[in-house]
């Protein structure tokens, strides 16, 4: 059974940073697709950033230059750094994982993933 557990949300003010952490077990890393979705009171979840096992990423326009998604495969734990962090970027975080073919291209539709985290809370003040 696939687990994600999410840890490093909190609270900041604009134009600071945080680093959230997945710690992920029961796969084979290398076969799966691994990304940040987040989703804010009354809005639909959204893709934030994607990982495939060669380190293909994509990210959504408005974290671009912003947020950076890495992984270290030998501690089953994905990362997401998040800087110049924006009151627009407050909600819950939830890690997610779904299983592809090696090297497979990542996408950051929602639909596209079948395993999820809890989720963390980030709140950022103006």
């Amino acid at each position: 059974e696939v687990q994600l557990v999410e840890s490093g949300g909190g609270s900041v003010q604009s134009g600071g940073s945080l680093r959230l952490s997945c710690a992920a077990s029961g796969y084979t890393y290398s076969t799966y697709c691994m990304g940040w979705f987040r989703q804010a009171p009354g809005k639909e979840r959204e893709g934030v950033a994607v990982i495939n096992v060669n380190g293909r990423t994509s990210y959504a326009d408005s974290v671009k230059g912003r947020f950076t998604i890495s992984q270290d495969n030998a501690k089953n734990t994905l990362y997401l750094q998040m800087n110049s962090l924006e009151p627009e970027d407050t909600a819950m975080y939830y890690c997610a994982a779904d299983r592809r073919a090696y090297g497979a291209i990542c996408y950051l539709a929602v639909s596209g993933y079948g395993h999820w985290g809890q989720g963390t809370q980030v709140t950022v003040s103006s």
